[in-house]
């Protein structure tokens, strides 16, 4: 592959020589780009050195006026590590002051960023906020490690390892275009099931793992249809939305897009009841106790499973305890091929966070464990074992 390797400046700087090293061994050939930060930590010279290539620092300082735009269109894959909490922000907002921050924006191709930065500027918001952007680009977060920073303090914010990095990159040359013809179906966030024009019941799903799962399908070649509940996420690229609100409405989008999808994907939190009268205006607050009375929503993924054609059908079971078995209970109850068992009882993985901890279990008696990952990751394993799936299936019937 033809690489480039964006430096940040700050100390982590010289594990990007490691990384230079590492992605040679692999016969990729190498560019190495520096901010002028970058420069200050370790000079170009080490990097021109491990790449038999002039390293690219200065906008202005180049022969020809268009580099930036040659560079990008000559080059596979363009990781940047370390990504400082500046280049994150730059890159977000589309900032371009420099030839790294310029030529971000000229690249068409696959992006990996590696963060590493002070453990209380990698919490701030601002920087959350910057890296939802990224990964809403579809774009590879390779996270941060935690341990004893450079600082003196201790948590996440460390660069990850050099070999995670390049595993990462190499994970863009291998991207598989194996959805291509299929129409994935994924439903995603929660439903808001109003109690008057004001209030609503709905739950914490943050709709994270079905954009993630979005993603992995249009990167691998799908026409994805995301059905979404109210989430606060940018549609990955790519993508067709259609928003709703309740779970009536998830219903009618889901059955409106179903006929023309080849594996459906039901990742959405969905509310169980709702108010089947909801009163027209606001209800007052009173001393005195109100009860509510409510119906069950329908039960989307219980009516795919009846009305189970030719589509690979993928259910998800949120649980805090016995995740296996109740993903089982789901499979044989809703009638799906797969349903992944999903903990949320943790405080580190779960509706908000980037990362789950999943079991997959399957209509064919298997069941495959997931170890933590981010959920980007998840998706990938998740359409790995579903096509295989679907092969067994295919051959046990026949087909």
């Amino acid at each position: 592959m033809k690489i480039l390797l964006g430096v940040g400046g700050g100390i982590a700087a010289y594990k990007a020589a490691e990384l230079a090293r590492l992605l040679m061994q692999r016969e990729d050939r190498v560019r190495v780009v520096m901010t002028r930060a970058a420069e200050k930590f370790v000079q170009p010279l080490t990097f021109a050195a491990l790449t038999g290539h002039k390293v690219l620092t200065d906008l202005f300082a180049i022969e020809d006026a268009i580099e930036h735009i040659a560079v990008a269109q000559e080059n596979e894959v363009l990781v940047v590590a370390p990504a400082t909490a500046d280049l994150l922000a730059k890159f977000a907002h589309g900032l371009a002051d420099d030839f790294l921050s310029t030529l971000y924006l000229a690249f068409t191709g696959p992006v990996v960023i590696a963060p590493a930065m002070n453990v209380n500027m990698w919490r701030h918001p601002a920087t959350q906020a910057n890296l939802a952007v990224l990964r809403a680009r579809g774009q590879t977060i390779v996270e941060p490690e935690s341990g004893y920073l450079a600082c003196g303090m201790t948590g996440p914010g460390r660069l990850a390892e050099p070999e995670t990095i390049a595993r990462a990159v190499a994970e863009q040359g291998r991207l598989k275009q194996d959805l291509e013809g299929e129409t994935v179906l994924i439903t995603a966030g929660p439903t808001q099931e109003p109690l008057d024009p004001v209030r609503y019941i709905s739950n914490r799903s943050s709709g994270k793992m079905g954009y993630a799962l979005a993603e992995a399908a249009a990167a691998r070649g799908a026409r994805v249809v995301l059905v979404s509940g109210p989430v606060h996420l940018a549609p990955p690229r790519g993508v067709e939305v259609a928003w709703v609100r309740t779970a009536v409405e998830m219903r009618e989008k889901v059955m409106e897009h179903l006929p023309a999808a080849s594996i459906v994907i039901k990742a959405a939190a969905v509310a169980d009841f709702h108010l089947s009268k909801v009163p027209p205006q606001k209800v007052k607050k009173t001393a005195a106790r109100v009860s509510l009375e409510l119906d069950p929503t329908p039960d989307i993924l219980a009516e795919l499973g009846r009305r189970k054609g030719d589509y690979l059908l993928i259910g998800f079971a949120a649980e805090t305890e016995n995740v296996q078995q109740e993903a089982r209970r789901k499979l044989e109850t809703k009638n799906c091929d797969m349903v992944v068992g999903n903990y949320v009882g943790g405080s580190e993985t779960g509706f908000e966070s980037d990362l789950n901890e999943v079991v997959l279990v399957l209509s064919t008696g298997e069941t495959i464990p997931l170890e933590r990952a981010t959920k980007r990751e998840i998706a990938g394993r998740i359409f790995d074992e579903a096509l295989l799936l679907r092969l067994k299936l295919h051959a046990a019937h026949g087909r």
